[in-house]
């Protein structure tokens, strides 16, 4: 996809596969330059995060205040997520637990509910989305060739978080969201503009023959409303604390009997497959880099740890086979049309209609106002 020549940051391990790279004179990408920047601001501080946080829970305790619910937590199975729903606990929140069920969880994942769940006493919500629409939905992103074959899922967490907030009444929803290890992705990487329903509804239209009628989501005109007029607020704890997913993992299987599921986003089979297998073999991105990146800025890692980690395969050829036969037989297609798809041409949201354009001044109006 960019015919630049090769380039990796001197500072993290960028490189030129993402193709809106910039690297300025000091061989420093755009990427790292513009998270430290942000991190001035935002990064964890011994003391002032706390209090932060201290005030957050003030009001998340008081916006929630003579209702069952006082926030929304959604859980996966995953480090994060299992993360926020203790933070919950040990700082006497009263959250709903919301779980997605879009058909791809691992037994692992599910299990880990399982004990987060028992072991904190939290009540639980099971999401499940109607699988025969949603599998056409993530049909027709495959056969687009758009890197972003998880869009849909991330467009129904979030409208099943609204959707549920709503239903219970619960003010304040909390993310498992970090800058830990998710501060650096390019836009050609993964489309995070939040909410572009233009490019969603295209795809799904041009690529499918159904109507998205069952599979929830949020897009701007839901988030305004749930926003502004609802006045839902989002909270992200994980920012306020010291936190090391690593050190987290291996507090939450010390303390709760928690299972280890492997690498980020490995909870779900096909999330796993997509960023370990997908994305290198047709896109030539290795999800990892943008991870590791993050980590080397918030100096979790450093710059020759990561690199030595890149050296290795991103994925155990083993276990891509049965996940590959496993998601083509879920997906009801043959792996014969699964290898037709990765011979297409590989697109980012720049080959589709789409309000990246729009979305993004309008959220960067957002922060200046908020500011």
């Amino acid at each position: 996809m960019n015919k630049k020549p090769y380039q990796i940051c001197k500072r993290c391990v960028m490189d030129t596969s993402d193709e809106d790279i910039i690297f300025d004179n000091n061989g420093y990408c755009n990427h790292c330059t513009d998270f430290l920047k942000l991190l001035e601001n935002h990064k964890y501080v011994e003391g002032q995060s706390e209090k932060k946080f201290k005030d957050i829970l003030l009001k998340i305790k008081e916006r929630g205040k003579n209702k069952k619910y006082d926030c929304l937590v959604g859980i996966s199975g995953g480090v994060d997520s299992s993360f926020v729903a203790h933070l919950c606990k040990v700082n006497s929140l009263r959250p709903l637990l919301l779980h997605l069920n879009n058909g791809w969880n691992t037994a692992i994942a599910e299990k880990n509910i399982q004990i987060m769940q028992k072991a904190l006493g939290f009540d639980l919500y099971e999401y499940k989305i109607d699988w025969n629409e949603f599998k056409e939905i993530q049909l027709a992103f495959l056969k687009s060739s758009i890197v972003d074959i998880e869009m849909p899922t991330d467009l129904a967490i979030l409208g099943a978080n609204y959707e549920i907030a709503n239903k219970y009444k619960i003010p304040s929803i909390l993310s498992g969201g970090n800058f830990s290890a998710e501060g650096i992705l390019p836009l050609t990487w993964g489309y995070h503009v939040k909410n572009d329903m233009k490019l969603y509804k295209h795809i799904v239209k041009k690529y499918s023959n159904i109507k998205i009628k069952k599979t929830p989501y949020a897009g701007l005109k839901e988030n305004f409303i749930n926003k502004f007029i609802r006045g839902i607020k989002t909270y992200y704890p994980l920012n306020y604390v010291n936190f090391n997913k690593d050190k987290a993992k291996q507090f939450l299987i010390e303390n709760y009997g928690f299972k280890e599921y492997g690498g980020k986003h490995q909870e779900s089979t096909i999330t796993g497959f997509l960023q370990t297998y997908l994305m290198p073999i047709k896109y030539n991105i290795d999800y990892r880099r943008a991870t590791l990146s993050s980590q080397i800025c918030t100096k979790q890692i450093s710059r020759e740890q990561a690199l030595k980690i890149l050296d290795t395969k991103a994925y155990d050829e083993g276990k891509i086979k049965k996940d590959k036969l496993y998601i083509c037989e879920k997906w009801e297609i043959t792996e014969a049309e699964f290898d037709n798809y990765l011979k297409l041409k590989a697109k980012n949201y720049k080959n589709f209609p789409n309000q990246e354009k729009f979305i993004s001044s309008l959220f960067s109006l957002y922060k200046k106002i908020k500011s």
